[in-house]
């Protein structure tokens, strides 16, 4: 069960989907995430795509995001949202906002309403990620969604390689922790 490492919902145990359609961040790949970083959380608008059981987003506001924006269409993993969110107590708190929709449809609605993100997290299905990656960095560049210094953050298998430039976005680190990558694009 993946749980609340540090801050204000510390040691929160939370809710995970069964089955194998939902991967959670495992606990060491979403510590080293958060310890890289770690300083531009605090009153950032994070931005959790794919979130599965939304530990990411919640991680973001334990640790003093500003808000979180989670975005999940899988019912099942719904439902495990809605009950973390409970869980943590923020339900009807403008922390946090769940969108059940696709990803795509999600981005679109947020794009036009002129939001900007500092930090955006994207954790789709490995199998997906060179065609996801593609195609949901041009509506975030499109949209201009990851606000000016802002990170975007894509968790991925070891096998893949991402471009150095994708839709106007720029690589600038990757991290590996087993078969999982962490990589790192900036404006």
């Amino acid at each position: 069960m993946p749980r609340v490492v540090t801050g204000r919902f510390r040691g929160a145990i939370l809710q995970a989907p069964e089955g194998d359609k939902t991967r959670p961040t495992t606990d060491k790949v979403k510590e080293a995430l958060f310890s890289i970083i770690q300083a531009d959380v605090p009153d950032s608008e994070f931005l959790d795509l794919y979130s599965g059981s939304g530990q990411i987003g919640i991680e973001a506001l334990s640790r003093g995001a500003k808000r979180a924006t989670l975005v999940e269409k899988s019912g099942q993993a719904a439902g495990i949202i809605s009950k973390n969110i409970s869980k943590i107590r923020l339900d009807g708190s403008d922390e946090i906002r769940f969108f059940k929709k696709g990803v795509a449809q999600a981005l679109e609605i947020l794009g036009q309403a002129g939001e900007k993100f500092d930090i955006i997290f994207m954790d789709p299905p490995y199998k997906d990620v060179p065609m996801r990656l593609e195609e949901e960095t041009k509506l975030i560049s499109g949209y201009g969604l990851l606000a000016e210094g802002g990170k975007l953050i894509i968790e991925h298998d070891r096998d893949y390689e991402p471009p150095e430039e994708l839709n106007g976005l720029r690589r600038v680190r990757s991290c590996s922790y087993g078969i999982t990558v962490i990589t790192f694009f900036k404006v």
